[in-house]
């Protein structure tokens, strides 16, 4: 008999606002915006009370203060991000071996099998929710499903704080109830051009061939709308983890077009990136960037450079060049992701310089400033990066 698929998708509540009402619980209950202050700056994360007024990840702040101008504005601090999701996921692997981390606040877990050791699968993720509570004080949603892709829009059912199971064979039905506006891939854009083909349904979309969705809608995204509308994953989560990678990406609330948006997600990310390096021991030979566009065409690129990757500073510089190869100013991005690649565990280069590189005083700065933070010692990091007011503590983060 063959063996039921489970998968588990784990999905932190407004994670980095969360953090900070944990740390300061006078944040509770308030309409809590984390990101910079400047004219160029976007939200990384909006607390639930924030987002009843429209505001979402990647919105200018300036635009989201408008929206909730009663809201407080935090700036991130990804050194106690990196640290509380380390935390989550290590309790994620305590209940399976087979945990795929996809961002810093979202992971993956193949739990077939594993009823004798924890019950069924809603007992199970219920014990999962109860046991991140218990240990790091914080909620987190999970969606039960076949596949990852049923198993991520069940996380997003019930949020904040959900569990959601769809039983196989429940697919349909599932979509179905949560309908085309709220389907996974599918944005205000993409909803415009079906109602103008007179497609307002899921199941008005079923009638489709693939053929003609494909004729409609191009190649990458008609076979994701038949696919996806049927309940079956299109294979937007299935790449498995690189075992020599630390990686992250995010899928934007609403396409994003502007440079500043973009390049402060990949700055928030190149720390995310490090922060994980640096709590793993590896360092990496190569940089790579993945673009989704709303059509679902992905494209990715990457580059070795000769010189040793040390700082997060560097891993930003790559990513913004390897952003200008790949994207124009205007076009629309869904998801985007950065990733540090064939990683070797150590502190030091496998090839040593004749000279010191400066960036490796970076690299042991922030060394320092993680072991202070572990501490419980608050420590500002000072930064030549471009639009240093973002840089909080050393950080940034990836839109969660």
């Amino acid at each position: 008999m063959r063996m039921e698929t489970v998968i588990f998708h784990v999905d932190m509540d407004a994670f980095y606002a969360s953090v900070e009402v944990l740390d300061n619980p006078d944040y509770q209950g308030k309409c809590l915006l984390i990101g910079g202050m400047s004219k160029r700056s976007v939200v990384a994360t909006a607390s639930y009370e924030a987002r009843v007024f429209g505001v979402h990840s990647a919105m200018p702040m300036a635009q989201a203060l408008r929206l909730c101008p009663q809201a407080v504005v935090v700036k991130p601090r990804m050194q106690r991000y990196s640290e509380m999701s380390k935390q989550v996921m290590e309790i994620l692997k305590t209940f399976s071996s087979d945990v795929h981390q996809i961002s810093i606040d979202e992971a993956f877990l193949d739990m077939s099998g594993t009823f004798r050791l924890f019950g069924l699968p809603r007992e199970a993720g219920k014990l999962l929710k109860e046991k991140v509570n218990k240990e790091t004080g914080l909620t987190i949603s999970v969606g039960i499903g076949p596949s990852r892709f049923i198993a991520k829009m069940a996380s997003d059912y019930d949020k904040p704080d959900g569990l959601c199971r769809v039983s196989i064979g429940k697919e349909i039905a599932f979509i179905d109830a949560v309908g085309l506006k709220k389907l996974w891939g599918v944005g205000k854009v993409t909803q415009q051009v079906l109602a103008k083909h007179h497609i307002t349904s899921t199941q008005e979309l079923r009638t489709y061939s693939e053929q003609t969705l494909q004729a409609l809608f191009g190649r990458s995204m008609g076979q994701f709308l038949y696919l996806a509308c049927r309940g079956v994953d299109p294979g937007i989560f299935k790449e498995e983890a690189k075992s020599h990678s630390i990686s992250t990406e995010t899928t934007f609330a609403e396409d994003v077009c502007t440079t500043e948006a973009l390049e402060q997600t990949l700055l928030w990310m190149s720390h995310d990136v490090m922060f994980r390096a640096l709590e793993e021991k590896q360092m990496g030979r190569t940089v790579g960037l993945k673009l989704r566009f709303p059509d679902f065409t992905t494209l990715t690129v990457q580059v070795t450079p000769q010189s040793t990757i040390y700082s997060a500073e560097q891993i930003f510089q790559y990513a913004k060049t390897l952003l200008l190869q790949k994207w124009s100013e205007g076009k629309p991005v869904r998801l985007i992701g950065l990733g540090m690649y064939q990683l070797y565990s150590g502190e030091r280069p496998l090839q040593e310089e004749l000279f010191q590189d400066p960036y490796e005083k970076k690299r042991k700065l922030e060394q320092v400033v993680l072991k202070l933070h572990k501490e419980g010692k608050q420590v500002v990091k000072a930064t030549n990066l471009e639009r240093k007011s973002e840089m909080p503590d050393t950080n940034g983060s990836p839109l969660a």
